[in-house]
């Protein structure tokens, strides 16, 4: 199991769970146990070690037991000189403690509750080297001053100034290194933690390796890690300060290689950036919103997402006070069979296990409305240390005994069945707990006692044995496998975007979480205490304990609500959607007669992105004297037309490899093109406010539209309808209705005009017509209802002018690029920026949702993936900044036009 591999470096009986929590291993000695029989004095062989808190005595003969003696129980510690009778044996030198408690630990070597022997005793140890007698004593004496203190916080301090001083005698031993040739760049010290323990000791970082030299030798003399093997790095908050750095040799496990405090932020963030230029993707710093996306379009599984979700909001295995947190997810643990395709076997997703159930609930927000600020609607947190270890007693018995001062929970409170579980958090008092990773995992050891552990007798005469599992279970591990079904299904799929929100994202705190029921004590969330502030040592050290053991909200990721999911050609299982607007209507497949052809096209479509980067040059043609600004293309591909800021537009023969027409409309540059329907009208929009319709067969203008007080800039055409962007900061609505009364002349007709608060650079509308995106020199992204022509979301998400923005084809998304060297991608249903990437300078662009072809200001066409935000394939392409893009419909075929006033041709080679 994940969570032990920090505990499986050693065999050793002995374990720093042993000690108290907050406590420190210092040294060891090889020294016997001398005990005075009623014959002869015995000795035991053991490892006398020292701690900050106590002496603990490790046996080599494992039928004996451990002997801890607590420091703060022992009224004398003294030094016995050796005796030098010449008329006897000489007694080697001893120390000889009296105290008054003495707790066994593993006797018989079992795992089981600690016994406590109280009562004045004498323990009396002669340590190998005889030597070192005397100056182990003084350490004990010193430690014994420190347990002796009446404050916990001058107890803390004098313990923390030993351990400092230790640090700084030493340092690490480079005769570890492995190789000679190694280049040592930092060192520090520094804690190794583990769930409930942490080990001082000192990090050395080389350009090879970073190494961990703990200051007892234990687990083992130094641990090593690979840069190059290094996947993963995370900065951590520990104790609720920026100290920690977790790293991580895996892309997908929850539980990390080495998870290591500093003693100071800058330390820690150095070797951070260190570490982090030997990662292969280290310009890139994987955030929320990029696994977002990643999950969105089906990349990512439910139990990954959620995984990386936890890790960047603090959530380590290391910590049991920020263990990752799942959800539950089924409420039916009484059938014998399970049906995932019933809403009702699921989990509300969004409500918080507290307000799962009504009569409670009422209850809670009665006490709620009574008490004085600050308010809270739940008593006890969905997560903390107990709970973590609630549910893996059976693989983790040495953690309750630490966290519980040597006890188990009371038999009948324990871990006993899946369903009495479930059963609690909806009905208990004060139990909200939800679930942890390893329910939804492939090891199903936590749920069996495989270790035979006496963990008590319940109320019915029982023993606690194995978890009770739910009919529908055959074994631990069919549970397991049905779990990770569920979690992954449809139902799960389409609302965990709801679970998130409580958990991670906008109704974690405020009104939101008033709103959504999902007000925890104030202690629980990041920065709800500045415990630094605190004077009172003792008062602070009681405050950081009480936040650490009552557990932590994670820290929160999104402040608006998070997108849903894309669940493409699924049988819809929801009891009713949520959000009636043209977004909820986005399913990228119509359900038209000809569904075939369709799927076909798809399918043509998703081979050609696939294919994207064999893109070849097929010819390339300058028949502009400046800038190219559009490119349209006749429905056959026989014909090709481009404006230019040349005033011109030149119509292209695709057979003859040559213009045949140019055109020019005023004096002033033209803007775009399109080419509408019926194949046989090209529309041009011009910097002279001006929007021009030119008859192919009549070779000539027909009609001109004067629409606005500056600069059209761009335009798109669905169903009669034109849209026309300008820099007089509006986009206008036109019906563009044919009059047949004189020679297919048209008719316009102003339906909407649509404000904007700068200039207009760019416009498109979605495949379906119902949605159009525009973006605006002052950055910000507008989205529209085309039927109500409202306002869907506005979004200031570039610093900058925006060259070019389009939706995806599934109108999930909406990609952007502008000045600020930036591309962002923004979920149309939130608003949210869900992808964020400095880059390059990009111009224009053509995408399918998960790539991207980018034309931009270096001339060459990049090739880019939005799931891993890398560039796969860069084409040389034009000597200038790329201007205009063109992309046929089966993606197969692509124009480029360019500041060099190229025209270039491109095809996909199969």
């Amino acid at each position: 199991m994940a969570f032990f591999r920090t505990q499986e470096r050693t065999k050793e009986r002995f374990s720093l769970l042993l000690l108290d929590l907050e406590e420190y291993y210092f040294e060891q000695h090889t020294a016997y146990h001398v005990t005075n029989g009623s014959k002869k004095e015995k000795k035991i062989r053991g490892s006398f070690k020292v701690c900050s808190k106590s002496i603990i005595f490790d046996p080599e003969d494992l039928a004996e037991p451990i002997l801890k003696i607590p420091l703060r129980d022992c009224k004398k510690i003294e030094f016995v000189e050796k005796d030098n009778n010449p008329f006897s044996e000489p007694k080697p030198p001893a120390i000889c403690i009296t105290c008054e408690q003495v707790i066994f630990i593993k006797e018989s070597n079992v795992i089981a509750p600690y016994r406590n022997e109280r009562g004045a005793k004498k323990m009396t140890f002669q340590l190998e080297v005889w030597g070192k007698t005397e100056d182990v004593v003084q350490t004990l004496l010193q430690l014994h001053r420190a347990s002796c203190l009446e404050k916990l916080g001058d107890q803390t301090a004098m313990i923390a100034a030993n351990l400092q001083s230790r640090l700084a005698r030493s340092s690490f031993d480079k005769n570890c290194f492995q190789s000679v040739a190694e280049k040592p760049h930092m060192e520090c010290a520094v804690e190794m933690v583990m769930p409930l323990v942490s080990n001082p000791g000192h990090v050395c970082i080389t350009d090879e390796n970073l190494y961990f030299q703990p200051l007892n030798g234990y687990p083992e003399h130094v641990i090593q890690i690979k840069l190059h093997e290094v996947r993963r790095i995370y900065k951590r908050r520990h104790g609720l300060r920026p100290l920690g750095l977790e790293v991580f040799c895996t892309e997908n496990d929850f539980c990390s290689d080495i998870y290591l405090k500093f003693y100071n932020t800058a330390d820690r963030d150095e070797i951070y950036y260190y570490i982090a230029t030997f990662l292969e993707n280290h310009m890139m710093e994987h955030t929320a919103e990029s696994y977002m996306l990643q999950w969105q379009r089906g990349h990512l599984s439910n139990y990954q997402y959620l995984l990386h979700l936890n890790n960047l909001a603090d959530r380590s295995c290391n910590d049991l006070s920020q263990y990752p947190v799942f959800p539950w997810v089924i409420t039916d643990y009484a059938s014998s069979q399970l049906d995932l395709t019933n809403a009702c076997t699921f989990r509300d997703l969004s409500k918080p296990v507290g307000a799962l159930n009504k009569e409670r609930l009422d209850r809670l927000l009665a006490r709620y409305r009574g008490m004085p600020e600050p308010r809270f609607m739940y008593g006890s947190h969905y997560s903390s240390p107990g709970y973590v270890l609630f549910y893996l007693v059976r693989v983790a018995p040495q953690h309750m005994l630490c966290l519980q001062n040597g006890r188990y929970d009371q038999a009948d409170r324990m871990f006993n069945s899946i369903s009495e579980t479930w059963k609690n958090c909806l009905e208990g008092a004060t139990d909200f707990k939800e679930l942890i990773p390893e329910f939804y995992g492939d090891e199903s050891n936590f749920l069996e006692n495989r270790l035979n552990l006496d963990l008590g007798r319940r109320q019915n005469g029982k023993l606690v044995g194995d978890v009770v599992l739910p009919p529908w279970a055959s074994d631990a591990g069919d549970f397991l496998q049905k779990h990770r079904t569920a979690l992954e299904s449809q139902y799960v799929s389409e609302h965990l975007h709801e679970w998130i929100d409580l958990v991670f994202g906008f109704k974690q705190r405020g009104s939101e979480a008033v709103a959504a029921h999902n007000v925890f004590h104030p202690l629980t969330y990041e920065g709800g205490i500045d415990c630094d502030s605190i004077e009172d040592t003792d008062q602070r050290i009681a405050m950081l304990t009480q936040i650490l053991e009552f557990g932590q909200t994670p820290t929160q990721l999104f402040t608006s609500p998070h997108p849903q999911r894309i669940m493409p050609r699924f049988q819809n299982i929801t009891r009713s959607p949520s959000f009636s607007s043209p977004i909820s209507e986005l399913s990228p497949v119509s359900q038209s007669e000809d569904s075939s052809f369709e799927d076909l096209t798809e399918e043509s479509r998703k081979l050609a992105w696939t294919n994207m980067g064999s893109l070849t040059l097929i010819s390339s043609h300058k028949i502009h004297k400046e800038a190219v600004t559009g490119i349209a293309v006749t429905r056959d591909g026989s014909s090709i037309f481009s404006t230019s800021q040349d005033s011109t537009l030149k119509m292209f023969s695709k057979e003859l490899k040559d213009f045949q027409r140019s055109m020019s409309f005023s004096n002033m540059a033209l803007s775009s093109c399109l080419m509408l329907s019926d194949g046989k009208t090209v529309v041009c929009s011009s910097w002279d406010n001006n929007v021009y319709f030119y008859s192919v067969p009549y070779g000539r203008r027909q009609d001109t539209l004067m629409g606005h007080d500056d600069a059209v800039s761009q335009m798109c055409w669905f169903d009669d309808r034109l849209y026309t962007a300008s820099w007089d900061s509006t986009v206008k609505v036109w019906q563009c209705a044919a009059n047949t009364s004189s020679h297919k002349r048209f008719q316009f007709e102003l339906l909407a005009e649509l404000e904007h608060d700068a200039g207009v650079n760019t416009v498109g509308v979605n495949p379906a017509g119902t949605l159009l995106v525009s973006g605006c020199k002052d950055g910000t992204i507008s989205i529209w209802d085309t039927s109500s022509y409202e306002t869907l979301q506005q979004v200031h998400c570039h610093s900058g002018t925006i060259h070019n923005s389009a939706f995806s084809p599934d109108s999930r998304h909406v990609l952007s690029v502008g000045a600020d060297s930036s591309m962002k991608v923004t979920d149309v249903q939130t608003g949210m920026v869900i992808s964020s990437v400095k880059m390059e300078e990009q111009r224009c662009f053509c995408w399918d949702g998960n790539s991207v072809l980018f034309g931009g200001q270096s001339g060459d066409l990049l090739l880019w993936d939005l799931l891993s935000n890398t560039v796969t394939k860069r084409i040389p392409a034009h000597s200038g900044p790329v201007t205009a893009m063109w992309m046929s419909e089966l993606c197969t075929t692509v124009i480029t036009g360019g500041e060099d006033r190229q025209i270039l041709f491109w095809k996909l080679q199969s």
